[in-house]
């Protein structure tokens, strides 16, 4: 589970809603144009576009969750179970690439989408986990610029490369049933609606807002697509850098999870006082919005706040020597910051 959103005022915003059941121990990552991006059927990046973004680091290497480069062209993985494939053969006459490498390909190598769409045509993307320990998750991207935002889905018909005028993603079905799904909201808007029931009953609206009747509020993919992207299209906020970071969290909380809204399993854990006996109990495991962020990527600032701490923290890409070949690593804060004024 997880939704993105691409929007556009004075600059361009990317970010997301991670939605787990678990922590992901990520932190924010620079990756500095000289640190070497090594893939494991073709030659190694050693020169590239710097990236900042959300990343789980095993063996020193940078996995991305999401991520932007110096040019602002952004990327982000959101779960596809059951729709994502990844070939067990190489394609001799394409560049292999697994999933898990595909953000450092994408955002080492293109400046913008149309990059992007060259660059995918000479690619086949091949089942190779990271490691015994990290096996691939299944995904499909959102990929997006200034001027431009488009889904890339990997299924056993091949690599598809989706036009998406909504700006927005979250998971299961495929992208082209979550477009063609809006058809079933074209009666919204964020005006007063007209009396379509009948001219024969003079009814009028009692309040604000009931343009907006029928709007998903659950937190089913389908629903956060359509939720999402109905805000996203229709917002309006002051264009300056803090009314665009405010507006783009309330859009990403407008869709968010809070803990006991969605159980997706139980797992099993010892029961008090039964150690002895080896007897057992479940224990329910709820998904939340594990963090939330928000990236300029005209000006190369990610935003972020988790579950447990509220408060905007930020990482400024341009404060760090980009011609660096380490990684600039910033974990998590979770703790709650507040800011007493008395």
């Amino acid at each position: 589970m997880c939704t993105s959103i691409a929007m556009k005022t004075n600059d361009f915003y990317f970010g997301r809603n991670m939605d787990l059941e678990f922590e992901l121990n990520g932190s924010v990552v620079i990756t500095p144009r000289n640190f070497p991006l090594v893939f494991r059927k073709t030659a190694p990046l050693k020169h590239h576009y710097a990236m900042l973004g959300m990343a789980v680091l095993s063996e020193g290497f940078p996995l991305y969750a999401e991520a932007v480069n110096e040019k602002g062209l952004c990327i982000a993985g959101l779960n596809f179970p059951d729709n994502a494939y990844y070939s067990p053969e190489e394609d001799p006459d394409k560049v292999n690439i697994s999933p898990f490498e595909l953000v450092h390909w994408i955002l080492g190598r293109c400046s913008c989408i149309d990059d992007v769409r060259q660059l995918v045509k000479n690619t086949h993307l091949i089942n190779i986990p990271f490691n015994e320990h990290l096996p691939l998750s299944p995904l499909h991207w959102h990929i997006a610029d200034r001027g431009s935002s488009v889904v890339m889905e990997n299924t056993r018909n091949g690599l598809s490369l989706f036009d998406n005028p909504v700006g927005v993603l979250t998971n299961n079905p495929g992208f082209e049933f979550q477009f063609t799904n809006l058809c079933q909201y074209l009666n919204l808007t964020t005006g007063c609606p007209e009396n379509c029931f009948s001219q024969k009953a003079q009814v009028k609206p009692f309040g604000n807002g009931l343009g907006c009747i029928g709007l998903p509020g659950d937190f089913s993919p389908a629903s956060r697509f359509v939720k999402a992207g109905f805000l996203n299209l229709n917002s309006v906020c002051p264009p300056d850098e803090q009314g665009s970071v405010a507006q783009f969290f309330h859009l990403l909380d407008s869709v968010a999870m809070p803990r006991g809204s969605v159980i997706v399993g139980s797992s099993t854990y010892p029961a008090a006082g039964a150690k002895a006996n080896g007897q057992s109990a479940q224990k329910d495991q709820y998904e939340i919005t594990t963090y939330s962020c928000c990236i300029n990527a005209s000006r190369g600032l990610y935003y972020y706040k988790t579950y447990s701490n509220n408060q905007l923290t930020a990482v400024d890409m341009n404060r760090e020597n980009l011609n660096s070949c380490s990684l600039g690593i910033y974990p998590l804060i979770k703790c709650q910051q507040v800011a007493w004024q008395n």
